[in-house]
């Protein structure tokens, strides 16, 4: 089973659609590897950069609401996966973005608004670690805190299998 964490960026703002995570002219890429340089490039947050080191290194996401928003396109989560970025952290999820994340075995944790407000207050550099087992999100930045997370039993296992392909492979 994939590890999931690492260096963190934060995206602060409700409301990140999926055409500011992959705009829609290069959804007719042939291979989900040709997204790759495409990630959050329509993002429109202040002193984000799209082509910062920062987000080359991230391997978490902390955001808002409603992360996701917009249309159903896998290629959201896929721009993700190609920039291994296999976690993103909210306090909510549009539906179909937060269930494709599963089905490609990537984690969405949805954590209550104060405890975002106390991960993004731990600074720039931001580690995020998950232990599933445990159902916990630790961060380390300015200093270290911990918060629990539930997870419903179908995508928890959607998760350790790698993803839905994989779980069907298992189990059918």
């Amino acid at each position: 089973m994939k590890e999931f964490g690492g260096p963190a960026i934060v995206l602060d703002r409700n409301d990140i659609n999926t055409d500011e995570i992959i705009p829609a002219k290069y959804l007719t890429e042939s291979s989900k590897a040709a997204l790759k340089p495409y990630i959050l490039e329509d993002l429109n947050l202040a002193g984000f950069d799209p082509h910062g080191e920062s987000l080359r290194t991230a391997r978490a996401i902390v955001t808002r609401k409603n992360f996701g928003c917009g249309s159903s396109r896998e290629h959201a989560v896929w721009v993700f996966e190609v920039n291994n970025i296999n976690l993103v952290i909210g306090e909510s999820f549009a539906r179909i973005f937060r269930q494709n994340m599963f089905n490609c075995g990537m984690l969405a944790i949805e954590l209550p608004g104060s405890d975002i407000d106390t991960i993004i207050s731990l600074g720039n550099k931001v580690e995020i670690a998950v232990d599933l087992e445990k159902g916990t999100v630790v961060a380390r930045g300015a200093k270290e805190v911990s918060f629990a997370f539930q997870l419903n039993p179908f995508d928890l296992e959607l998760v350790k299998a790698g993803g839905w392909l994989a779980y069907a492979d298992k189990n059918y």
